[in-house]
């Protein structure tokens, strides 16, 4: 009887290797296709409108419909007339109280949650601070009307205390109110995330070396969180200075900055596309300067938290 023998194991034949070029092309290719929708999605709706801004911006006197005069530099000039350049100057001065406001309000608050509250309350403290963020800016500047009008909460209680009404409404300081009361979380948030890397080694060697608490704060305390106090300024003082809800609803028609001026040149009475663009612009470079700021001096860590 025949027996049969099994077949000796043969090794495995081995699989066919790409080019070298191939493997570059690929290594090109894929962070490209990465990349394309997200490219697409800034090219169409970022770059695009920005481009078309910038040229309406040089066409003086542009009105949708109407015939245009060729381009000049007639809209930029139209922004040193002395009643925008006022508009201009309030909205900086918007913009810098609201980021004053929220530094000093929010240093503190921050400093306490990060160094003194107890480490298991601190995030349940972040989430009940960053609370009124939850709601819609219109709903909380609404909220703010009802307290500051005449007959609300504010003169209401005033009037309980035998206090003096106060006229806030529709006057800069109610606007000052709503606008550090938008963008004090954030200010919060930020100072947050850089006092909480603090080296409380150093602030205990400052003890012992008897510097009064003011010394430690101006000399260990605000020199390492720098950078936060940098990133926080900055991110406030770039939104505050394209806020429009609150300075509408609040301040008023005394209150004019330069998104309702926008507004009014684009959907207003006067249909002035081509100075709307140059504001806009003009908007755009200062925003984009106060990136680079914020960039190239402001805590990244603390910024992108």
């Amino acid at each position: 009887m025949s027996t049969s023998t099994p077949s000796s194991p043969t090794l495995a034949e081995p699989l066919p290797t790409a080019p070298r070029g191939w493997h570059k092309l690929t290594r090109l290719i894929e962070p490209i296709v990465l990349l394309v929708p997200s490219g697409v999605w800034l090219l169409l709706l970022l770059v695009a409108p920005t481009l078309l801004i910038l040229e309406l911006s040089f066409i003086p006197g542009f009105r949708l419909g109407q015939p245009t005069g060729g381009y000049g530099i007639g809209n930029y000039l139209e922004i040193f007339r002395p009643i925008y350049f006022q508009v201009i100057w309030r909205s900086v001065l918007f913009a810098v109280g609201c980021t004053v406001t929220c530094m000093l309000l929010g240093f503190p608050v921050a400093y306490w949650i990060a160094v003194m509250a107890p480490p298991r309350w601190r995030n349940l403290l972040l989430v009940a601070f960053v609370l009124p963020l939850w709601t819609s800016s219109l709903l909380r500047a609404y909220a703010w009307i009802t307290i500051l009008r005449p007959s609300g909460s504010l003169n209401s209680l005033l009037s309980a205390l035998h206090l003096p009404n106060q006229e806030w409404l529709n006057q800069t300081p109610a606007v000052y109110i709503g606008m550090a009361y938008s963008f004090l979380p954030y200010m919060v948030l930020i100072l947050y995330a850089s006092l909480e890397k603090l080296d409380k080694r150093l602030l205990e060697a400052a003890s012992d070396l008897g510097a009064t608490p003011q010394q430690t704060f101006w000399k260990v305390t605000v020199p390492q969180t720098l950078p936060g106090i940098a990133a926080g300024g900055l991110l406030v003082f770039i939104t505050s200075l394209g806020e429009f809800v609150v300075p509408e609803l609040l301040g008023g028609a005394s209150s004019m900055t330069v998104s309702r001026l926008i507004y009014n040149q684009f959907l207003g009475a006067t249909r002035n596309w081509g100075l709307g663009s140059s504001f806009s612009i003009l908007m755009i470079t200062g925003v984009s300067i106060a990136i680079a700021l914020l960039l190239k001096y402001g805590d990244r860590d603390s910024a992108l938290t």
